[in-house]
């Protein structure tokens, strides 16, 4: 995750996920949607991967009762996040580190988008497994992530598909053909299938798909 504290990397990443994620904006919204269906009007959500502060920003101007606490281990990204949110700062609270750095909660509701790749496949089940013990019983976790089917020249072939998106929303081909190259060979992804045995593994039941979208899928679970 080095590119998360390179500054000028960090100023500009508010551009890069509607041009690389599908429909990243709609994402969101549902991502809301479903949150919305378990957690009160005065309901506190923990944000892992919270650096850039996009989608709390979504999540507080829709739901005004909504208290947050987000988690990044990128310092320069918080920052970020904080000048973002700074409408809302007297509802969200900002936490330097991994999963281990967020209060013990409980939560009413827990998300983690485009974070999940990042980490390591060792942390991984532990960092689920943190994730349910913050939350109440039967609250919501939301993840989107990389998660691609297959191995070998299927998972080449969904990673240029992936680059083609982005290189047709404005992305410089040569800049997306050096980021799926490197992407493919250093991220920690998983298929679908051991993402969701890692959700059930972690303790999570009613696990169910909600997107997907080239190498991206997402998921909500309850604890």
């Amino acid at each position: 995750m080095t590119g998360f504290q390179d500054a000028d990397a960090v100023a500009r990443y508010a551009e890069a996920p509607p041009r690389l994620v599908p429909g990243f904006h709609d994402m969101q919204r549902m991502v809301a949607v479903l949150l919305a269906e378990h957690v009160p009007d005065a309901g506190r959500v923990l944000v892992l991967g919270a650096g850039g502060g996009l989608e709390t920003k979504v999540f507080a101007a829709a739901y005004p009762g909504w208290r947050f606490d987000g988690v990044d281990p990128s310092q320069p990204m918080l920052d970020l996040a904080a000048q973002s949110l700074r409408d809302y700062a007297d509802r969200v609270s900002l936490h330097h580190g991994d999963i281990g750095a967020a209060p013990d909660g409980p939560f009413d509701a827990a998300v983690c988008l485009l974070t999940m790749h990042f980490i390591p496949l060792a942390e991984r089940l532990p960092t689920l497994q943190a994730i349910r013990r913050r939350l109440k019983p039967g609250a919501p976790f939301v993840s989107m992530h990389h998660s691609i089917p297959g191995d070998g020249a299927e998972r080449a072939t969904w990673f240029s598909r992936f680059a083609a998106f982005a290189v047709s929303s404005g992305v410089a081909p040569e800049n997306m053909e050096n980021a799926a190259k490197t992407m493919s060979e250093r991220l920690a992804i998983l298929t679908p299938t051991q993402d969701e045995a890692l959700l059930h593994e972690a303790g999570f039941t009613g696990i169910e798909p909600f997107y997907a979208a080239f190498t991206f899928r997402g998921w909500i679970a309850l604890a």
